[in-house]
């Protein structure tokens, strides 16, 4: 089960991530879990029984499948049970999911784990979003919304220091113990004033609005705002929740969605994290694959950094940008570095070429499209619709994980390392384009600005009036 292509593999969910306070923080939060169940694969003598391939493929394919399911369920418990206690319902199962890996005395009661753990994070990867872009102020929702991601990278590094030095079952016992401050926490903090005013409990969103803004703040004009957003979509809502997805006014922000999603796992992320060992050894570098997951921790840890001191001063879609061409650059370049290996061509004295490649890729990546397509799906999907359109998004990143993650040793064996990394190079210069001409710039907008705009319903109220109008590029 060992083996440098294996540990190599030690990514394989990577996305949205990979947008989660230690355990549920957003795409990262996939990308940890993917990570950890893959890693078993790589610590030495990991487990008392024996993995065959296709087992051991499963330890991270059930994951996505698992995600997708979580997606299509967290949908309706957003709406039903409320952002919060959906959040807070996903802990004990978490703990559950640890307990299952770090006793399993088999294969099944690992893939249960896997599975547990995965369909709690397709639940927690969108009500976490929908959560934060609901109860944050509009001025530092974009570094606030960042922060649960950058509490996720802390987890990713921790299990891959800890991997070093702990065997499989102890690993698996720390991560049981890391929903515990998150399941505690959840209880002290409030449900958001929005789905509050959905179920016409005013009293309630004002109580949770001045826990949120502090007891000094005036509150009132904020819950007027949002009772007549409220009154809005109740005029305007469907009974067939399907057909309410298809309108044409919310097929824009849903389609904007699910391109960032696309766009998101098409970047490669899964291929260049597979590829990390290879890189490393194809770059002259004699370190442990261990320790060049490690790394991969830091640099992943480092862009998310960047990207929440950023994001509330540059925007969104300028870090998307710098996103998009970094990635781009680095995976034609990886490509061309492949193709001359392939043709038997000496690349000794560019050995430092790929190495760099994948820390400005990592770094890119990790900068903006990890992160921000999750917490766009928080800020423009419309309040009616929230619920549901986060869930239709949420299942087709996990979607788009499970295909890429599944098809990409195919990609290798049809159009070799080089042509995949190209592929992946071309889809990525698409989705700059896909950015420049329709994702909005949401800094600074609060969600009915936000949805006002997107629905083309643009009223002459007092306390709009004076507000910039965004620029859509649509």
């Amino acid at each position: 089960m060992s083996g440098r292509d294996n540990r190599g593999a030690g990514g394989g969910g990577g996305g949205g991530h990979h947008h989660q306070p230690l355990s549920s923080a957003m795409g990262k939060l996939k990308e940890k879990l993917t990570r950890a169940g893959k890693q078993l694969q790589s610590i030495p003598n990991p487990t008392p029984f024996h993995f065959s391939r296709l087992q051991a493929s499963w330890v991270g394919g059930i994951m996505p499948l698992a995600g997708l399911a979580g997606g299509i369920a967290g949908g309706p418990f957003i709406e039903y049970l409320g952002r919060r206690n959906t959040i807070l319902a996903t802990a004990v199962p978490f703990i559950i999911s640890w307990l299952l890996i770090a006793c399993a005395v088999n294969v099944v009661m690992v893939l249960c784990g896997r599975f547990l753990a995965g369909f709690c994070v397709g639940i927690a990867s969108l009500s976490l979003p929908v959560y934060l872009g609901e109860t944050v102020q509009p001025e530092v929702r974009g570094t606030l919304g960042l922060l649960p991601t950058a509490f996720g990278n802390i987890g990713i590094l921790l299990c891959f220091v800890a991997g070093t030095y702990m065997d499989w079952s102890m690993l698996a016992f720390l991560g049981g113990t890391l929903p515990v401050p998150f399941l505690i926490l959840m209880f002290l903090i409030p449900e958001t004033p929005r789905w509050y005013v959905s179920r016409g409990r005013e009293e309630r969103a004002r109580k949770a609005l001045v826990w949120l803004r502090g007891k000094e703040a005036d509150v009132e004009p904020e819950l007027k705002g949002l009772m007549r957003s409220q009154a809005d979509a109740d005029r305007q809502a469907t009974q067939n929740t399907m057909l309410e997805l298809l309108k044409r006014s919310n097929l824009k922000p849903l389609s904007i969605s699910l391109g960032l999603m696309f766009f998101q796992q098409l970047s490669g992320i899964n291929a260049v994290i597979f590829y990390t060992v290879q890189i490393f050894q194809d770059a002259g570098s004699t370190i442990d694959g261990n320790v060049c997951t490690i790394i991969v921790g830091v640099v992943n840890f480092m862009a998310t950094f960047i990207a929440t001191v950023l994001i509330d001063r540059a925007g969104r879609k300028i870090l998307l940008y710098v996103s998009n061409v970094a990635m781009i650059l680095t995976l034609f370049v990886l490509g061309g570095f492949f193709y001359c290996k392939s043709t038997g061509m000496d690349t000794s004295n560019v050995g430092w070429l790929p190495l760099s490649c994948f820390v400005v890729y990592i770094l890119g990546f990790s900068l903006g499209f990890g992160p921000i397509p999750w917490l766009m799906m928080g800020e423009i999907l419309p309040a009616k619709i929230r619920g549901s359109a986060a869930s239709v998004a949420t299942a087709f990143n996990w979607s788009c994980t499970f295909v890429v993650t599944k098809s990409f040793q195919d990609m290798i064996d049809v159009m070799g390392a080089h042509g995949a990394f190209w592929m992946f190079g071309a889809i990525c210069f698409v989705g700059l384009f896909f950015v420049i001409f329709y994702v909005p710039e949401t800094q600074g907008k609060t969600l009915e600005d936000i949805e006002r705009k997107m629905m083309g319903r643009v009223r002459r109220m007092s306390s709009v009036a004076n507000i910039k109008p965004l620029s859509f590029n649509m």
